[in-house]
This record gives structure tokens, C-alpha cells and sequence, in this order.
């Protein structure tokens, strides 16, 4: 078995410690284990920049996309209309969620490495009183594009509507100030820049905005307020919770408070991204999105012109020299994309370079 680490937006790779806490068996029922429940919750908070008094924090079994079902489904009335803003996979599938659940919706879409205008989503709130709730992804992993959430958030809440971001791969790794933006449903995932491993959502719900979905859930297991009021009273969850997983998730909340916090984590990828993007470009390879946009989670990459390989050829000889990247996921190039988040460093960047540059040199089309 090959023993490599994974440049990619998540699962990602994870410390031996977070790993280690997998290893301990728990009840669901028992109340040590719904304490780390709650310590997460409040974790999650403080992480989130808000207030317990105005914020709550809901756990959901299952990936991001279960937690973003979930609040789309719970959070979006039959008599209410959704705005879907999108410029990647991961934003067209809100709509898809949407359609599956008969809500009520529709999309703003723009190209993959354009970000959406505030300015235009503001002028369809004005021109549309119908619209009630918009939702964004963040950190766009199609592209490694990072949206500009803040200027989305403050139009949606001066209109206001009620706005639910997607920060699957930048919470934790990147600092949003939940409250002071006006989003009222941020969601991420256990295994992106918090570290730890896959099995649950988080969502981070304005207690208004949250009261609001009594009774809308279009799922029985997806109940965001359901969920809530259970977890709400003692830290249990309403049906069987990934234990092992949860564990782990405490371990790695710790773990990047030791490490500094968001800010040291976010300056770390930073500088991750930094050195990818500079080593592969002197390799000939260009990124596809623009640097006023580039986020610090993943980066798209087009191939150079005139190659004599293909991804998987590219994909096999990187993994065994230890490290395995992601295939691309933009419609209208032909491209890869290498992440740059979890247990990830510097000399990790600076490793992976080197294998591409012998990668190009064997296969006799290296840049003199």
C-alpha cells in the first residue's frame, strides 16, 4: 500500500493525534461524550466570531452536501423564493439540491473564474421582492476561485433576506466574521481546515433565522430545527452520530488553537499556495483563475501547450513519489488542481514541485 498525502480540498490529510482518537469506542447516550458535543458547538462559535446569545451551532450527520441539503430544505418555505449564486460545480449543485426538494429557485451564474457582482445580486433583490434567501459558496473548489462573500452578504442583509453561505473548504482556514457580514446559515464540513476526518456537517445558524424553519423541513433526518432542539438540550444527537469522528474533530478543534488559530492556519496555506503557484508556473503551468481571486484552499491549473501526457499518466507518477492531486473540474479547459490545506507545508510544496519538474524532464518536455 502506498503511503502518500493527499494535496487536495478535502478529505485531506490529518496528524497522527487526530487519527489516534478514532481509536476509543463511545456511547451516544453517554454524558461524556454529549459534553464534547457541546464543547464543539461552543468551539465552533468562538471560531465563527459570534455571539451564543445571537448564533447557535448545529452538528449533521453526513458530508457537506448533507449539511447543505439540510439547510436549503429546512431554511427555504413553500412560499418563499432562493437565489442560487453560482460559478462552480458546487453552487450548481444547490440547484440541483433545490430542484430534487421542489423548492422554489433560481440562479445567477457566472463564468468559473469570474466571481458573482454584489452590485447585480443587490439590483435583483431590489427588482424582485419575491426572492427571500440567497446562497453562495465561498471558496469555490472547481476553480480555487474565492468569492466575495462579504459584499454578497452586507447587500443581501441591507435588502433584507436572509443569506446562507457555503464555506465547506474556508471555514477554519479562512476568517469570516459570521455576524458583523449578515449571514444568517454558514456550513462546513468536519474533514476541510478544521483537520479533521469525513462523517458530519456544521452549521452555524442565526437563532432567529433558525426559529423560522420549525416545520419547513423537507427531510425527516435533514430537520435542521429538529436537529438542533434535540442537541439544543443536552448535546445529544437525534439519530446514531459518527462517535469516532466527532472525537477526532475535538482533537483537531485543539490542535488548531495550538497552531495559532485561523490566522496562523490561514497564513500557512497562504504560503503553501504561494510557493505552488510559483513553482508550477516556472514549470509552464498557469493557473486558471486570476490572482485578485485566487484562494488560498486549491489552485486550477492548465496544462502547458503541446504536452504528451495525460492526467492519470501525470496523477500515477506523483502518487507514488507521495503525494496524490485532483483531477480538474472546470467544463471549458482542460485542466488539474492541486490543494494545499490539512497537514500540509511548505517543504510539501516545495517536494511536490521537484516531482513535476523530474516528471517533465523524463517525459522530454521541460521548459528550458
Amino acid at each position: 500500500m502506498i503511503n502518500y498525502k493527499l494535496l487536495t480540498p478535502g478529505p485531506l490529510t490529518t496528524t497522527e493525534t487526530v487519527k489516534r482518537e478514532m481509536m476509543v469506542d463511545h456511547c451516544t447516550w453517554d454524558d461524556d461524550y454529549k459534553q464534547i458535543t457541546q464543547w464543539i458547538r461552543r468551539k465552533l462559535l468562538k471560531l465563527a466570531g459570534v455571539d451564543e446569545r445571537e448564533y447557535t451551532a448545529v452538528l449533521m450527520q453526513g458530508s457537506g452536501t448533507f449539511g447543505v441539503e439540510s439547510v436549503l430544505t429546512s431554511a427555504v418555505g413553500r412560499e418563499d423564493h432562493l437565489l442560487i449564486a453560482a460559478n462552480g460545480a458546487y453552487g450548481l449543485r444547490m440547484a440541483e439540491i433545490a430542484r430534487q426538494a421542489g423548492l422554489s429557485f433560481s440562479v445567477y451564474e457566472t463564468n468559473y473564474d469570474e466571481i458573482p457582482d454584489a452590485g447585480v445580486i443587490g439590483r435583483m433583490l431590489a427588482e424582485n421582492p419575491r426572492i427571500t434567501h440567497v446562497a453562495m459558496v465561498h471558496s469555490e473548489t472547481t476553480s480555487g476561485i474565492l468569492n466575495d462573500i462579504e459584499a454578497v452578504s452586507r447587500a443581501v442583509k441591507a435588502a433584507g433576506r436572509t443569506m446562507i453561505v457555503d464555506a465547506m473548504s474556508s471555514f477554519g482556514g479562512v476568517e469570516i466574521p459570521v455576524g458583523e457580514w449578515g449571514i444568517d446559515f454558514i456550513i462546513s464540513s468536519a474533514n476541510k481546515c478544521i483537520q479533521g476526518v469525513p462523517g458530519f456537517s456544521f452549521i452555524v445558524c442565526r437563532r432567529e433565522a433558525l426559529e423560522m424553519c420549525r416545520g419547513r423541513a423537507k427531510s425527516l433526518s435533514l430537520d435542521l430545527y429538529g436537529q438542533w432542539k434535540c442537541m439544543e438540550l443536552d448535546g445529544k444527537w437525534r439519530y446514531t452520530s459518527p462517535t469516532h469522528v466527532v472525537l477526532a474533530f475535538a482533537q483537531a478543534i485543539r490542535e488548531l488553537e495550538a497552531e495559532g488559530g485561523i490566522a496562523a492556519r490561514h497564513r500557512r496555506y497562504a504560503e503553501n499556495n504561494r510557493l505552488l503557484i510559483c513553482g508550477l508556473k516556472e514549470l509552464g503551468f498557469r493557473p486558471y483563475v486570476g490572482e485578485e481571486h485566487q484562494g488560498p484552499i486549491i489552485t486550477t491549473f492548465f496544462y502547458p501547450e503541446g504536452k504528451n501526457y495525460d492526467f492519470q499518466e501525470m496523477y500515477g507518477y506523483i502518487k507514488e513519489r507521495g503525494y496524490a492531486i485532483y483531477p480538474g473540474k472546470v467544463t471549458d479547459a482542460e485542466t488539474f488542481r492541486v490543494g494545499n490545506i490539512g497537514e500540509i507545508y511548505p517543504r510539501d510544496m516545495e517536494k511536490l514541485c521537484g516531482i513535476l519538474a523530474d516528471f517533465l524532464q523524463e517525459k522530454g518536455c521541460l521548459r528550458e
